[in-house]
């Protein structure tokens, strides 16, 4: 495995890295013996991190592949002696598992939107252009009832209310709110027949 840089040999038996700080002090020198052995004996753990907080293996072993591939390009921000390897890489590895995840909402809300957006688009193929000339035509002869008349039939078709839900909204006495029912269909059935005849 090699992203580049020089190669400095840390303290090595046989040139292979033996301990933590072996490996921690060369991979800060830039050395690739130190890169390799890092991602062997943490890669596990890294990418464990990464699938318990993702639930995706391939996310998790992308995560895992960036986090190596960032440190070691950001070799020069570690300090042995401020703390260990392994600890500075699971810093890494929470930033890249929260950009995974910020990527994933950012993905499920564009899928969202584009649904949304076609289930609208559908609604007003369907709408156009008999239903939306059908509501304008009842909006326009609801305004011509009284006013009592206007609110329950607005109640009963937009709001999707019962005659009882009306009365106690409104306060009005139950007869009351189906005698306005009542007469206002009756006028609203007029008033639209008049302008059906008058479109003819």
């Amino acid at each position: 495995m090699s992203w580049g840089g020089p190669r400095v040999l840390a303290t090595t038996l046989y040139g292979v890295p033996t301990t933590d700080e072996d490996i921690a002090k060369g991979f800060a020198l830039g050395d690739e013996a130190c890169l390799a052995a890092a991602y062997r004996r943490w890669g596990s753990l890294v990418y464990s991190a990464a699938s318990r907080a993702l639930g995706d293996s391939e996310e998790a072993k992308d995560v895992a592949q960036q986090v190596f591939i960032g440190a070691w390009r950001g070799r020069a921000g570690f300090r042995p002696e401020r703390g260990t390897l392994p600890g500075w890489l699971m810093g890494i590895t929470r930033f890249k598992i929260a950009d995974a995840l910020d990527q994933r909402s950012r993905r499920r809300r564009d899928l969202e939107a584009v649904s949304a957006a076609k289930a609208e688009d559908t609604l007003v193929a369907e709408a156009t252009p008999n239903a939306v000339v059908d509501q304008l035509l009842v909006r326009e002869c609801l305004a011509d009832l009284s006013d009592a008349q206007r609110q329950v039939l607005e109640m009963t078709f937009f709001d999707d209310l019962t005659q009882m839900q009306i009365a106690e909204r409104t306060g009005l006495p139950l007869g009351t709110v189906k005698t306005h029912a009542r007469r206002g269909l009756i006028a609203l059935k007029r008033k639209m027949e008049e302008v059906d005849g008058a479109a003819q």
